[in-house]
């Protein structure tokens, strides 16, 4: 089996920087980009447009840039393999590293698989329909764009984060509809007041998308109100779900300690895990500012931490 002093699992902005920095750091690191687990290059594989990255005045289409990032990886000497992690053992030290081929063991690893949005099961909502014509679950990531532009918007949740995506998107939209289930929301109460009292937004209790309409993007949704059962046609420019991420974390088996909503807990101001010599960097440690340059910029921290450790450790390459 072969060994490395740095194995990193996942391929968006965060694998990737990290695996920059590692590899200028002669730490030849190896990057299990994922396959079947959704898109190698992250989250940001489904979004268009990326405008807020610093560097790129014009903006850029998401996958363009990643696959910058993986280049650049490429190019510093990290090996790269198309393939799942299934599991990591890390009672044993060297570690050991389970991709669905290929077996690593590992000095140290550096986590960066990232989060998956929450999307409900709605019809016109679901992959091959409406989903990114429209359908998103990053108001922060799309909501600047286009098509939405004073047109009616939908947002679905009753969260803290679902109030603020419907905030954010009161700059853009003629209307923002808030559609919750219940008839109160689970927001903090300076959030819920603060959506109850914009003019720009609307609360729809007890409600629900029940279906997304439209050809080539969204022009209306069906609601379904929970307590009379009728349904309504509404005219729409775009649907938001701000129903919460699910860090993908499960390949971990519970070795690591996470926080109760399923994120990896680290020393803050650091990537430091609660396993000596495991480093997590990205959205699968941020359930707060979840961008394209944070994570990347943890990635980075990750390499750093990592690269300390082994040479405290007396690792070397």
């Amino acid at each position: 089996m072969e060994k490395r002093s740095v194995v990193i699992i996942g391929s968006g902005p965060a694998g990737h920087t990290a695996a920059i920095y590692a590899a200028r750091a002669n730490l030849r690191p190896l990057l299990f980009e994922g396959f079947m687990s959704g898109p190698a290059g992250g989250q940001l594989m489904t979004t268009t447009e990326v405008e807020n990255y610093p560097g790129f005045p014009e903006g850029i289409l998401g996958p363009e840039m990643m696959e910058n990032f993986r280049k650049q990886a490429a190019r510093f000497d990290t090996t790269i393999l198309t393939e799942d992690v299934v599991r990591v053992d890390l009672n044993r030290r060297p570690f050991v590293v389970h991709g669905a081929r290929t077996a690593v063991e590992a000095e140290s690893i550096i986590i960066a698989t990232g989060a998956t949005a929450k999307r409900l099961d709605i019809p016109g909502a679901r992959d091959g329909e409406l989903w990114q014509k429209g359908v998103t679950a990053c108001a922060v990531c799309d909501g600047a764009a286009p098509i939405f532009r004073n047109k009616p918007l939908f947002v679905i949740g009753g969260g803290d984060s679902a109030v603020e995506e419907a905030v954010f998107l009161t700059k853009y939209g003629s209307v923002v509809y808030l559609v919750h289930r219940r008839d109160e929301l689970r927001a903090s109460k300076i959030m819920a007041e603060r959506a109850i009292k914009h003019p720009k937004i609307k609360i729809l209790w007890n409600s629900e998308v029940s279906k997304v309409i439209g050809s080539k993007i969204v022009e209306k949704v069906e609601l379904l109100n929970v307590v009379t059962n009728q349904t309504e046609e509404r005219e729409a420019g775009g649907v938001f779900f701000a129903i919460g991420h699910s860090p993908n974390t499960h390949f971990l088996n519970n070795q690591l300690l996470l926080s109760q909503t399923g994120y990896i807990k680290v020393t803050p101001g650091s990537t430091y895990t609660s396993v000596e010599g495991v480093f997590a960097a990205g959205d699968v440690q941020d359930p707060f500012y979840r961008q394209a340059v944070t994570a990347a910029g943890s990635g980075c921290m990750a390499a750093l931490d990592a690269e300390r450790w082994l040479s405290a450790k007396g690792i070397h390459h």
